[in-house]
């Protein structure tokens, strides 16, 4: 087992700073940093230990070496299949199947993709703990992002929060509806006396989903969704307010006469890679019982 390092070559355009310097150039924040130092990491140049005053040279070879993560208690590993679409040492992309919840929760202490993680970790002897990125409803099926250490988490967090974190959703609603394309923004939050259901409401967190209609008739009608922002049961809450619930997402106004679950499916997602910079994209296939629905909305 090891722990998450990362390398970097000194060029000339970094010669002169000195490793702090570089260290937030690079977005390691300073109680990172300060955990690297104190709290089991290490900071190599050459492969020789130096502090963080350390003036880097054209050619030196700097390391950082991030301490072990700690799991929490309430975590333990779990045989979960993952449907995996990409890994390295750094992100993890999934296809998150439906009815598996993102995290443990009281009605399904078990049996969720966090736990499928650790198990996944253990298998493989990465040391890590749980950072997802992008979060699924239990019934929300589709692309999820997970960072495998924390300065990933930390760069594609500040990323989705800049709006580098693209996610396209495909939906089937109940009703016809009438605008072909659009854009709901509306504030978000919590309904009264209630710890799991959401409203759009003047004082909640501003929220914004783009749609676009792709086919309508029996009843039913197919669209694409694009997020600008990331609340809690944002699409379904939005097109609720529209008048047109998911299907199966009786929470919200639907009904499950054709489907068991809310049609929800995160079908593509992009994100700049936290180390690489390089633009990543992923889709998954919408699954069979989507699919029927969209055949009928046809």
């Amino acid at each position: 087992m090891k722990n998450f390092f990362i390398r970097k070559e000194i060029s000339s355009a970094d010669e002169g700073m000195t490793v702090k310097e570089y260290a937030g150039k690079m977005g390691i924040s300073k109680r990172m940093l300060t955990d690297i130092k104190f709290g089991g990491g290490d900071i190599l140049i050459n492969g020789g230990h130096v502090t963080v005053k350390y003036v880097l040279k054209l050619g030196d070879t700097l390391v950082f070496e991030f301490p072990e993560e700690q799991v929490s208690e309430s975590l333990f590993p779990e045989p979960v299949p993952l449907h995996v679409l990409y890994e390295d040492d750094h992100v993890l992309v999934i296809n998150k199947q439906p009815y598996v919840s993102s995290i443990p929760s009281r009605e399904h202490p078990s049996g969720s993709i966090a736990n499928g993680i650790l198990g996944h970790y253990k298998k493989n002897g990465v040391r890590a703990t749980v950072h997802l990125v992008t979060r699924l409803d239990r019934d929300t099926s589709g692309v999820m992002l997970i960072a495998k250490h924390r300065f990933a988490h930390s760069i594609l967090s500040t990323g989705q929060k800049n709006g580098l974190v693209k996610r396209r959703y495909l939906a089937v609603v109940h009703g016809s509806m009438e605008q072909a394309e659009g854009t709901v923004d509306a504030p978000i939050g919590r309904k009264p006396d209630s710890i799991i259901e959401r409203m759009v409401t003047p004082g909640g967190q501003r929220a914004v989903t783009h749609f676009q209609v792709n086919k309508k008739t029996n009843g039913l009608t197919s669209v694409t969704l694009q997020l600008e922002t990331g609340r809690t049961h944002q699409i379904r809450v939005h097109m609720s307010h529209l008048g047109h619930p998911l299907c199966g997402d009786t929470l919200y106004g639907g009904t499950r006469q054709k489907i068991s679950r809310q049609a929800l499916h995160s079908e593509r997602l992009s994100f700049i890679h936290p180390l690489t910079d390089e633009t990543m994209v992923f889709y998954a296939p919408v699954p069979q019982d989507m699919q029927q629905l969209i055949e009928e909305s046809r």
